[in-house]
């Protein structure tokens, strides 16, 4: 059976209405990154850093899965192939619409303890005193994956990388690493490549195949060819 790994990104989730990186008037084009999405901006300001992923905690759980996400999810649950989604979206938007996806980022849902490691379902809200119900110690964080640390399941990603023979890439800058090597270790392995994205990337040239446009239209119409 063939196996398709599909990286997806913020272009995926931008017409469910949640903004990428570089979306004006967003989230994001309020703060800095380094106040908001990383390690050293948290020890500086948690209250901020908490602020605003309680923000993004409201708008993803209002946020209801496109086109795209419905046409991987039928994808992925059609048997045609082993499908592994492997997402920089930290949304829930994937599960929502039916997919099952390896979170290298992260996940809004979820809240970390910085002392243990220990995670557990994030409330709506939370602050500097919310507690670890496994420590009981008030080191509550989002379990994201900031700037300068390192992402989740990298090794079993790379395996997935090392044995596919078809790699998408789907609404992602290409500016990101290690996401943006991606395509490189699928092509070492003899895959096919594809971007589908809203406008060439710094790496469109890796890649074999290119569709364009808003993720809604060009994903359901790439799925139906596979299909």
């Amino acid at each position: 059976m063939d196996k398709i790994v599909i990286l997806t990104g913020a272009g995926l989730s931008a017409e469910s209405g949640l903004g990428t990186f570089r979306d004006e008037g967003g989230l994001w084009a309020q703060h800095r990154i380094e106040d908001v999405a990383t390690p050293q901006g948290f020890a500086r300001n948690p209250a901020l850093v908490h602020g605003f992923y309680n923000a993004r905690r409201a708008q993803s759980l209002q946020a209801t899965p496109n086109a795209a996400h419905h046409a991987l999810a039928k994808l992925q649950n059609s048997g045609k192939a082993e499908v592994i989604l492997v997402t920089q979206n930290v949304d829930g938007l994937h599960e929502k619409a039916g997919s099952t996806a390896i979170h290298m980022h992260g996940q809004l849902d979820s809240a970390l303890c910085a002392a243990c490691t220990h995670r557990w379902p994030a409330p709506l809200e939370m602050d500097g005193s919310t507690l670890c119900p496994h420590c009981q110690t008030p080191n509550a964080r989002p379990d994201i994956v900031w700037f300068g640390e390192i992402p989740y399941h990298m090794d079993e990603i790379a395996d997935h990388l090392a044995t596919c023979t078809l790699f998408a890439s789907i609404g992602t800058s290409g500016q990101v690493y290690p996401a943006a090597g991606f395509v490189q270790e699928a092509l070492y392995a003899g895959a096919e490549t594809v971007e589908l994205n809203l406008n060439a990337t710094d790496i469109s040239r890796a890649f074999h195949q290119h569709h364009i446009g808003p993720a809604s239209q060009i994903v359901p119409d790439w799925v139906a060819t596979l299909l």
